[in-house]
């Protein structure tokens, strides 16, 4: 029988991901300064210590309150999200997870340091990626799932007709 909740799978996921993402970043703040940058894969992947105090490519950049506020709405209704409609749906709920720590994350680096740690500094086919971090990387991850699970029961749903 299916369960309707996975909720200690759900927990487990949020915190690793949040552990990983907040000891990533304290590791950085301790160890390099604001522009530093060590190769790991030539052309590819750097790790370079940046700050944003804005959302992705700096957008909003300073906005601290519209991101205190926003944040929290969105963690409110992915709770909301993952009690109503992620019901017997352990992948909707990975994703749902993943979302919910990818925000709480930067939402924990802006409410203690005013801004967010980036570190993932990636060139993908000589593009030169906005620098990243675990949190937005969880985010990403589980917009896919969430689109992955939206096509796929539409999908079913449509056969279902």
């Amino acid at each position: 029988m299916k369960k309707k909740y996975y909720i200690s799978i759900s927990l487990l996921m949020t915190f690793i991901v949040l552990v990983f993402d907040q000891v990533s970043k304290w590791l950085i703040t301790i160890s390099m300064k604001v522009g530093d940058s060590y190769e790991i894969i030539p052309n590819f992947l750097n790790i370079t210590s940046h700050r944003n105090n804005g959302a992705a490519w700096g957008i909003l950049s300073g906005k601290m309150l519209f991101f205190y506020i926003i944040t929290i709405i969105i963690l409110i209704v992915l709770v909301i999200f993952y009690i109503k409609e992620a019901q017997f749906n352990l992948f909707m709920q990975v994703a749902i997870s993943l979302l919910f720590a990818g925000a709480l994350g930067n939402f924990i680096d802006r409410v203690l340091h005013g801004e967010v740690v980036d570190f993932i500094d990636t060139n993908i086919f000589g593009y030169d990626f906005p620098i990243f971090n675990i949190a937005d990387s969880s985010l990403t991850i589980g917009v896919i799932f969430v689109i992955i699970t939206l096509i796929k029961d539409a999908i079913i749903n449509k056969k279902e007709v």
